[in-house]
């Protein structure tokens, strides 16, 4: 019998699904129950393909636009939120709504409205961090009129934006960014805008912070860290990043076991594993199971913290 090569398996923990994306689905799952068949969603409900297929199976329909909604359909607006004038058109349309976006990116929306209400001298210009093209940022940016924000990216946008009053500024953040790109740019911003008004701590949610920091704490002990999520998925992406930024000679997003390409883990003693905050659990339990196939694996689980947050459903769904 040919025995199986040994590899040391480090399970970053937190991993995973987090409450506003656990919530999310949850909404979509009780609006089948409630409404039946079909049940339309503008946008994925999360970034992850296999969430969204099995909802599909479900009866889940995913438009981009509410052009394709029946007028007698449920309509779930996506975990990533979305601009005013989505829900502003549902209604006049007569659409029956269901809003899946995260608690804590609605939190997000409120601050912007916060900084925007006073009106007149009152009223700051917000600084948005974030990502062009995410749906959270488009959304976020939705809430207020157009030209009250301007979408800073990065340190280098940082040093070069130039609003028309720098004493009336305010800065709000996507929630899934990388949390020490984001100091860096705060940094900036303090620099140059030192009245410029920010959240008591920046709007990076929890599971983000926590999953960054989870990554940081097996990535240097590492030959290889493997994070499961979709590409188009902002806070798998950024664990990524930050995993090679951590010490990780290399770092790989993959969407399921079935894309492993076996090469490489040539030479890979010690293999790091986690899951984006959209990424359910079973997509690391495949993996484990396909590495099993052809490894003797030794599983050891390095958790930072534990988490206990849930969020409630709408009040329409008995929340």
């Amino acid at each position: 019998m040919v025995r199986q090569p040994a590899l040391h398996v480090l399970l970053a923990g937190p991993r995973g699904f987090c409450a506003g994306v656990d919530r999310a689905i949850r909404i979509v799952e009780e609006a089948l129950r409630r409404y039946g068949t079909p049940v339309y969603v503008r946008h994925e409900i999360v970034h992850n393909r296999h969430v969204v297929q099995q909802l599909e199976r479900q009866g889940a329909i995913f438009v981009e636009d509410l052009c394709e909604v029946p007028a007698d359909a449920p309509v779930v607006f996506s975990a990533h939120g979305v601009p005013k004038s989505v829900p502003e058109e549902a209604q006049r349309r007569n659409l029956l709504t269901l809003d899946a976006t995260c608690p804590l990116v609605s939190k997000v929306h409120r601050e912007a409205e916060r900084h925007f209400a006073g009106g007149g001298e009152s009223t700051r210009h917000i600084l948005m961090i974030g990502h062009a093209g995410h749906p959270e940022v488009e959304g976020t940016m939705g809430q207020l009129p157009a030209g009250a924000m301007t979408l800073v990216q990065n340190q280098e946008e940082a040093r070069r934006v130039c609003p028309a009053d720098p004493g009336r500024l305010a800065f709000i953040t996507q929630t899934t960014l990388s949390v020490d790109d984001t100091a860096a740019i705060v940094a900036v911003l303090r620099d140059r805008f030192p009245d410029i008004e920010g959240p008591r701590r920046e709007d990076i949610c929890y599971a983000t912070t926590n999953r960054q920091a989870a990554v940081k704490a097996i990535a240097g002990a590492c030959d290889l860290v493997l994070v499961i999520g979709s590409p188009n998925s902002s806070n798998s992406q950024r664990l990524r990043e930050v995993a090679e930024r951590a010490g990780a000679p290399r770092a790989i997003l993959l969407p399921d076991a079935r894309a492993l390409d076996w090469p490489v883990l040539d030479g890979v003693g010690t293999l790091g594993v986690t899951a984006g905050a959209s990424a359910p659990e079973v997509l690391v339990d495949e993996l484990l199971a396909r590495l099993g196939e052809r490894y003797a694996l030794a599983i050891e689980e390095k958790r930072v913290t534990q988490e206990d947050v849930v969020f409630k459903l709408p009040a329409a769904l008995g929340g």
